[in-house]
Protein backbone atom coordinates (compact mmCIF):
# COMPACT_ATOMS: atom_id res chain seq x y z
CA UNK A 1 0.00 0.00 0.00
CA UNK A 2 1.35 3.44 -1.02
CA UNK A 3 0.88 6.44 1.20
CA UNK A 4 0.30 9.93 -0.29
CA UNK A 5 -0.31 11.06 -3.84
CA UNK A 6 2.66 9.99 -5.96
CA UNK A 7 2.69 10.93 -9.63
CA UNK A 8 3.52 8.36 -12.27
CA UNK A 9 6.36 9.00 -14.80
CA UNK A 10 3.80 9.56 -17.53
CA UNK A 11 2.19 12.36 -15.53
CA UNK A 12 5.55 14.08 -14.95
CA UNK A 13 6.39 14.25 -18.70
CA UNK A 14 5.28 17.44 -20.53
CA UNK A 15 2.40 16.85 -22.89
CA UNK A 16 2.72 16.98 -26.67
CA UNK A 17 0.56 20.12 -26.79
CA UNK A 18 2.90 21.90 -24.36
CA UNK A 19 5.93 21.06 -26.51
CA UNK A 20 4.13 22.29 -29.67
CA UNK A 21 3.23 25.57 -27.99
CA UNK A 22 6.86 26.03 -26.89
CA UNK A 23 8.07 25.51 -30.48
CA UNK A 24 5.53 28.02 -31.79
CA UNK A 25 6.65 30.58 -29.22
CA UNK A 26 10.30 30.05 -30.15
CA UNK A 27 9.51 30.36 -33.89
CA UNK A 28 7.49 33.55 -33.39
CA UNK A 29 10.44 35.05 -31.46
CA UNK A 30 12.95 34.13 -34.19
CA UNK A 31 10.95 35.18 -37.29
CA UNK A 32 9.90 38.84 -37.67
CA UNK A 33 6.35 39.67 -38.67
CA UNK A 34 5.39 40.64 -42.25
CA UNK A 35 5.18 44.35 -41.44
CA UNK A 36 8.47 44.34 -39.51
CA UNK A 37 10.28 42.57 -42.37
CA UNK A 38 8.95 45.05 -44.94
CA UNK A 39 9.82 48.06 -42.78
CA UNK A 40 13.38 46.87 -42.08
CA UNK A 41 13.95 46.16 -45.79
CA UNK A 42 12.61 49.61 -46.75
CA UNK A 43 14.95 51.34 -44.30
CA UNK A 44 17.88 49.23 -45.51
CA UNK A 45 17.08 50.26 -49.11
CA UNK A 46 17.17 53.94 -48.11
CA UNK A 47 13.54 54.60 -49.10
CA UNK A 48 10.86 56.61 -47.34
CA UNK A 49 7.19 55.62 -47.12
CA UNK A 50 6.33 58.39 -49.60
CA UNK A 51 8.86 57.04 -52.13
CA UNK A 52 7.62 53.45 -51.74
CA UNK A 53 4.06 54.71 -52.25
CA UNK A 54 5.10 56.56 -55.42
CA UNK A 55 6.92 53.51 -56.83
CA UNK A 56 4.22 50.92 -56.02
CA UNK A 57 1.07 53.15 -56.34
CA UNK A 58 -0.03 51.81 -52.92
CA UNK A 59 -1.52 54.67 -50.87
CA UNK A 60 0.58 55.99 -47.97
CA UNK A 61 -1.94 55.07 -45.18
CA UNK A 62 -2.06 51.47 -46.45
CA UNK A 63 1.78 51.24 -46.48
CA UNK A 64 1.87 52.47 -42.86
CA UNK A 65 -0.88 50.01 -41.86
CA UNK A 66 0.87 46.99 -43.47
CA UNK A 67 4.16 47.87 -41.75
CA UNK A 68 2.18 47.76 -38.48
CA UNK A 69 0.73 44.32 -39.49
CA UNK A 70 -2.73 45.86 -39.93
CA UNK A 71 -4.26 44.39 -43.10
CA UNK A 72 -7.83 45.55 -42.53
CA UNK A 73 -7.33 48.61 -44.78
CA UNK A 74 -6.34 46.46 -47.78
CA UNK A 75 -9.95 45.60 -48.64
CA UNK A 76 -9.71 41.81 -48.44
CA UNK A 77 -7.26 38.90 -48.60
CA UNK A 78 -6.75 39.15 -52.37
CA UNK A 79 -5.74 42.82 -52.17
CA UNK A 80 -3.61 42.19 -49.07
CA UNK A 81 -1.60 39.48 -50.88
CA UNK A 82 -1.15 41.78 -53.88
CA UNK A 83 0.05 44.67 -51.69
CA UNK A 84 2.51 42.38 -49.86
CA UNK A 85 3.99 41.18 -53.16
CA UNK A 86 4.25 44.72 -54.57
CA UNK A 87 5.88 46.20 -51.45
CA UNK A 88 8.29 43.27 -51.12
CA UNK A 89 9.55 43.69 -54.68
CA UNK A 90 9.98 47.45 -54.17
CA UNK A 91 12.29 46.90 -51.15
CA UNK A 92 14.13 43.92 -52.74
CA UNK A 93 12.53 41.10 -50.70
CA UNK A 94 11.30 37.70 -51.89
CA UNK A 95 7.49 37.99 -51.63
CA UNK A 96 6.80 34.23 -51.52
CA UNK A 97 7.67 33.64 -47.79
CA UNK A 98 5.72 36.73 -46.74
CA UNK A 99 2.61 35.64 -48.67
CA UNK A 100 2.89 32.14 -47.18
CA UNK A 101 3.14 33.66 -43.70
CA UNK A 102 0.03 35.77 -44.42
CA UNK A 103 -1.91 32.69 -45.64
CA UNK A 104 -0.87 30.71 -42.56
CA UNK A 105 -2.11 33.48 -40.27
CA UNK A 106 -5.39 34.10 -42.15
CA UNK A 107 -6.78 30.65 -42.81
CA UNK A 108 -4.81 29.71 -45.94
CA UNK A 109 -5.34 30.46 -49.60
CA UNK A 110 -8.97 30.03 -50.78
CA UNK A 111 -9.72 27.11 -53.09
CA UNK A 112 -10.08 28.07 -56.78
CA UNK A 113 -13.59 28.25 -58.19
CA UNK A 114 -14.21 25.40 -60.67
CA UNK A 115 -14.91 26.45 -64.23
CA UNK A 116 -18.40 25.88 -65.61
CA UNK A 117 -18.78 23.00 -68.11
CA UNK A 118 -18.64 23.91 -71.77
CA UNK A 119 -21.99 22.34 -72.59
CA UNK A 120 -23.77 24.78 -70.26
CA UNK A 121 -22.51 27.72 -72.31
CA UNK A 122 -23.70 26.05 -75.48
CA UNK A 123 -27.23 25.74 -74.12
CA UNK A 124 -27.51 29.53 -73.66
CA UNK A 125 -27.16 30.32 -77.35
CA UNK A 126 -29.75 32.89 -78.45
CA UNK A 127 -32.31 31.85 -81.01
CA UNK A 128 -31.91 33.14 -84.54
CA UNK A 129 -34.17 36.08 -85.23
CA UNK A 130 -36.06 36.46 -88.47
CA UNK A 131 -34.99 39.34 -90.70
CA UNK A 132 -37.05 42.51 -90.31
CA UNK A 133 -38.10 43.17 -93.91
CA UNK A 134 -40.13 46.26 -93.00
CA UNK A 135 -37.11 48.02 -91.55
CA UNK A 136 -35.01 47.01 -94.57
CA UNK A 137 -37.58 48.48 -97.00
CA UNK A 138 -37.77 51.77 -95.05
CA UNK A 139 -33.97 52.03 -95.07
CA UNK A 140 -33.86 51.41 -98.84
CA UNK A 141 -36.53 54.09 -99.53
CA UNK A 142 -34.64 56.63 -97.37
CA UNK A 143 -31.40 55.85 -99.23
CA UNK A 144 -33.08 56.36 -102.67
CA UNK A 145 -34.62 59.69 -101.59
CA UNK A 146 -31.28 60.86 -100.23
CA UNK A 147 -29.46 59.90 -103.43
CA UNK A 148 -31.98 61.73 -105.61
CA UNK A 149 -31.79 64.85 -103.46
CA UNK A 150 -27.98 64.83 -103.47
CA UNK A 151 -27.90 64.44 -107.27
CA UNK A 152 -30.28 67.37 -107.79
CA UNK A 153 -28.33 69.59 -105.41
CA UNK A 154 -25.02 68.71 -107.09
CA UNK A 155 -26.48 69.51 -110.53
CA UNK A 156 -27.69 72.96 -109.41
CA UNK A 157 -24.32 73.74 -107.87
CA UNK A 158 -22.52 72.69 -111.06
CA UNK A 159 -24.73 75.01 -113.16
CA UNK A 160 -23.94 77.95 -110.88
CA UNK A 161 -20.20 77.35 -111.13
CA UNK A 162 -20.08 76.77 -114.93
CA UNK A 163 -20.24 80.47 -116.10
CA UNK A 164 -17.41 81.36 -113.78
CA UNK A 165 -15.31 78.46 -115.08
CA UNK A 166 -15.92 79.59 -118.70
CA UNK A 167 -14.85 83.17 -117.97
CA UNK A 168 -11.46 84.84 -118.32
CA UNK A 169 -9.68 82.62 -115.82
CA UNK A 170 -6.46 81.51 -117.54
CA UNK A 171 -4.52 78.41 -116.61
CA UNK A 172 -1.35 78.95 -114.62
CA UNK A 173 1.85 78.37 -116.63
CA UNK A 174 3.94 75.39 -115.73
CA UNK A 175 7.10 76.22 -113.74
CA UNK A 176 10.19 76.51 -115.92
CA UNK A 177 13.09 74.15 -115.36
CA UNK A 178 16.31 76.02 -114.70
CA UNK A 179 18.56 72.95 -114.77
CA UNK A 180 18.64 69.31 -115.66
CA UNK A 181 16.65 68.31 -112.60
CA UNK A 182 12.84 68.69 -112.57
CA UNK A 183 11.32 71.19 -110.14
CA UNK A 184 10.23 69.62 -106.87
CA UNK A 185 6.48 69.45 -106.33
CA UNK A 186 5.09 70.67 -102.98
CA UNK A 187 3.84 67.18 -102.13
CA UNK A 188 7.35 65.76 -102.62
CA UNK A 189 9.02 68.00 -100.00
CA UNK A 190 9.79 65.85 -96.93
CA UNK A 191 8.33 67.10 -93.64
CA UNK A 192 10.71 68.82 -91.27
CA UNK A 193 12.09 66.60 -88.52
CA UNK A 194 10.95 67.30 -85.00
CA UNK A 195 13.81 69.10 -83.19
CA UNK A 196 15.14 67.68 -79.95
CA UNK A 197 15.28 69.83 -76.79
CA UNK A 198 18.42 72.01 -76.76
CA UNK A 199 19.74 75.25 -75.28
CA UNK A 200 18.19 77.31 -78.08
CA UNK A 201 14.87 75.43 -77.93
CA UNK A 202 14.24 76.46 -74.32
CA UNK A 203 16.26 79.68 -74.17
CA UNK A 204 12.99 81.65 -74.11
CA UNK A 205 12.09 80.24 -70.68
CA UNK A 206 10.56 83.00 -68.48
CA UNK A 207 13.04 84.54 -66.05
CA UNK A 208 10.55 84.76 -63.17
CA UNK A 209 9.89 80.99 -63.17
CA UNK A 210 11.91 77.82 -62.61
CA UNK A 211 11.76 75.84 -65.87
CA UNK A 212 12.96 72.21 -65.94
CA UNK A 213 12.90 70.07 -69.11
CA UNK A 214 13.55 66.30 -68.86
CA UNK A 215 14.13 64.01 -71.84
CA UNK A 216 14.58 60.21 -71.69
CA UNK A 217 17.58 60.25 -74.05
CA UNK A 218 19.10 56.75 -74.07
CA UNK A 219 16.42 54.68 -72.33
CA UNK A 220 13.36 54.89 -70.10
CA UNK A 221 13.34 56.16 -66.51
CA UNK A 222 10.86 56.64 -63.67
CA UNK A 223 10.40 60.36 -62.87
CA UNK A 224 8.83 62.18 -59.90
CA UNK A 225 8.47 65.99 -59.82
CA UNK A 226 7.03 68.30 -57.11
CA UNK A 227 6.65 72.09 -56.86
CA UNK A 228 7.79 74.30 -53.97
CA UNK A 229 4.59 73.55 -52.00
CA UNK A 230 5.10 69.79 -52.23
CA UNK A 231 2.33 69.32 -54.81
CA UNK A 232 3.02 66.37 -57.12
CA UNK A 233 3.45 67.57 -60.71
CA UNK A 234 4.25 64.20 -62.31
CA UNK A 235 4.85 60.62 -61.21
CA UNK A 236 5.45 58.04 -63.91
CA UNK A 237 7.82 56.60 -66.50
CA UNK A 238 9.32 58.46 -69.46
CA UNK A 239 9.91 56.18 -72.43
CA UNK A 240 12.92 56.76 -74.65
CA UNK A 241 12.54 59.99 -76.64
CA UNK A 242 9.73 61.39 -74.45
CA UNK A 243 10.08 64.82 -72.76
CA UNK A 244 8.37 66.59 -69.84
CA UNK A 245 8.49 70.27 -68.81
CA UNK A 246 7.87 71.51 -65.23
CA UNK A 247 7.64 75.12 -63.98
CA UNK A 248 7.18 76.82 -60.61
CA UNK A 249 7.69 80.27 -59.08
CA UNK A 250 10.17 79.08 -56.42
CA UNK A 251 11.64 75.58 -56.96
CA UNK A 252 11.17 72.17 -58.59
CA UNK A 253 12.08 68.95 -56.72
CA UNK A 254 13.03 65.91 -58.82
CA UNK A 255 13.60 62.19 -58.21
CA UNK A 256 15.20 60.40 -61.19
CA UNK A 257 14.96 56.61 -61.08
CA UNK A 258 17.69 56.18 -63.72
CA UNK A 259 19.58 59.47 -63.96
CA UNK A 260 22.11 58.08 -66.46
CA UNK A 261 19.58 57.99 -69.34
CA UNK A 262 18.03 61.44 -68.69
CA UNK A 263 19.03 64.69 -70.47
CA UNK A 264 18.28 67.63 -68.15
CA UNK A 265 17.80 71.34 -68.99
CA UNK A 266 17.28 73.95 -66.23
CA UNK A 267 16.32 77.55 -67.04
CA UNK A 268 17.51 77.18 -70.63
CA UNK A 269 20.85 75.49 -69.89
CA UNK A 270 21.82 71.83 -70.03
CA UNK A 271 23.01 70.20 -66.80
CA UNK A 272 26.26 68.30 -67.51
CA UNK A 273 26.48 66.25 -64.29
CA UNK A 274 28.08 62.82 -64.70
CA UNK A 275 25.13 60.62 -63.74
CA UNK A 276 25.73 56.87 -64.03
CA UNK A 277 23.20 54.41 -65.57
CA UNK A 278 20.87 53.03 -62.91
CA UNK A 279 21.74 55.83 -60.47
CA UNK A 280 18.88 57.33 -58.39
CA UNK A 281 19.19 61.12 -58.00
CA UNK A 282 17.19 63.57 -55.85
CA UNK A 283 17.60 67.14 -57.16
CA UNK A 284 16.22 70.61 -56.36
CA UNK A 285 16.47 73.60 -58.75
CA UNK A 286 15.55 77.28 -58.25
CA UNK A 287 15.46 80.40 -60.45
CA UNK A 288 19.21 81.00 -59.86
CA UNK A 289 20.22 77.57 -61.19
CA UNK A 290 22.00 75.81 -62.83
CA UNK A 291 24.86 77.66 -61.13
CA UNK A 292 23.42 76.74 -57.72
CA UNK A 293 21.52 73.54 -58.64
CA UNK A 294 22.98 70.81 -56.44
CA UNK A 295 21.74 67.25 -55.72
CA UNK A 296 19.49 67.12 -52.71
CA UNK A 297 20.65 64.96 -49.82
CA UNK A 298 18.73 61.70 -49.61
Amino acid sequence: MSIGNSNSPEEERPSTDDRSEDRLVERSVEEPSIGTALKKARIAAGLTVDEVSSITRVRIPIVHAIEEDDFTRCGGDVYARGHIRTLARAVYLDPAPLVESYDAAHGGRPAPTPAAPMFEAERIRPERQRPNWTAAMVAAIVAVIGFVGFTAFSGDAEKEKRPVAEGSASPKPAPKQTGGKPAAQPSQVPPAAKPEPSDSAIAAAPKDLVTVVLTADTGESWISAKDSTGRLLFDGTLVQGESKTFTDKESVDLVLGDAGVVKLFVNGKEIKDDFQPGQVERLTYTKEDPSQGQPQAG
